[in-house]
């Protein structure tokens, strides 16, 4: 009986080996490989045509004295922190609204998810038509004529809209899953002591929620970082570099320029940004989340 177990056992194992193992083996040839590669080739000299030149540091040298880095380093931190701001308040508003069973709220919940699954492609398409300086249907309807994506004043924040526009619906939804979890009787005792709307959200949900909006900051924040599709579909990163942000200059670099090695600099740059930002979120989710312990 003991050798029977033990030799089950050891077959459930192999199974187990086996349904895992193209996960592992899929993570290990198209990101553990890649990661290595890419840091290594960020200490080199490439153009993909001739032999690789190892340079040394002097990648990352010509990043700190490029001036356009910097501005596109700041393009990047812009939107990101402006994406995380709105992509997080404007569906935790809307996902309070919706808990409290107003008329129709399934049609909303559909609404407001529907851009978040539409391809990124048909999105930019129909909102460089809705920001068209002369046909578009957003001048149209305020009466006004702003080159939004052809003036570096407007572009940048025209690409903010369109991207919290489609992040809406999915963290919407996860702060509705979070409110499921939540009692409803915590809120019913606060309107049985007097508090307003406001003083509920403020005092009852925002508390409540703070685990799901501490990840919801984190997640958000972290995809913001790496926007890339649209700012292909839609500006290019123009005008004049407005809205050029580092993983649209990876691209760049590295496909259009062929300078391999500087484009692995800059994710590498950008993977140091974004693993601090989640660290110093970390260290404080003490003071951000309600009664978290270690």
């Amino acid at each position: 009986m003991k050798n029977l177990y033990e030799k089950l056992t050891n077959n459930q194992n192999f199974a187990a080996w086996i349904f895992i193992a193209p996960a592992i083996l899929g993570t290990f040839i198209f990101i553990l490989i890649p990661v290595i590669c890419s840091f290594g080739l960020s200490f080199t000299s490439w153009d993909m045509l001739n032999p690789i030149n190892f340079v040394g540091l002097e990648n990352y040298k010509l990043l700190l004295r490029d001036g356009l880095f910097y501005k596109i380093l700041l393009n990047t931190i812009v939107f990101a922190l402006s994406t995380s701001i709105l992509g997080v308040i404007i569906p935790l508003i809307l996902a309070a609204i919706l808990n409290s069973k107003i008329r129709g709220s399934e049609f909303y919940k559909t609404a407001y998810f529907l851009p978040f699954i539409t391809p990124m492609v048909v999105v930019g398409i129909v909102w460089a038509w809705i920001f068209d300086p002369n046909i578009g249907f957003l001048n149209q309807v305020l009466n006004i004529h702003i080159n939004w994506l052809y003036d570096s004043k407007f572009a940048m924040p025209a690409l903010i809209i369109v991207s919290v526009w489609k992040l809406i619906g999915y963290n919407m939804i996860i702060f509705l899953s979070a409110f499921s979890s939540v009692s409803q009787s915590l809120f019913e005792a606060a309107k049985i002591d007097g508090a307003n709307a406001y003083q509920t959200f403020k005092n009852v949900t925002i508390p409540l929620l703070s685990p799901t909006i501490f990840f919801v900051v984190i997640i958000t924040a972290i995809s913001s970082f790496q926007v890339f599709d649209l700012i292909y579909l839609m500006t290019q990163g123009g005008p004049f570099d407005s809205t050029n942000v580092l993983v649209y200059s990876i691209y760049k670099n590295a496909f259009e320029y062929f300078n391999i090695g500087k484009a692995s600099a800059i994710a590498y740059v950008l993977f140091v940004i974004i693993l601090v930002l989640t660290l110093i979120q970390w260290h404080f989710r003490k003071k951000i989340v309600y009664n978290e312990i270690d």
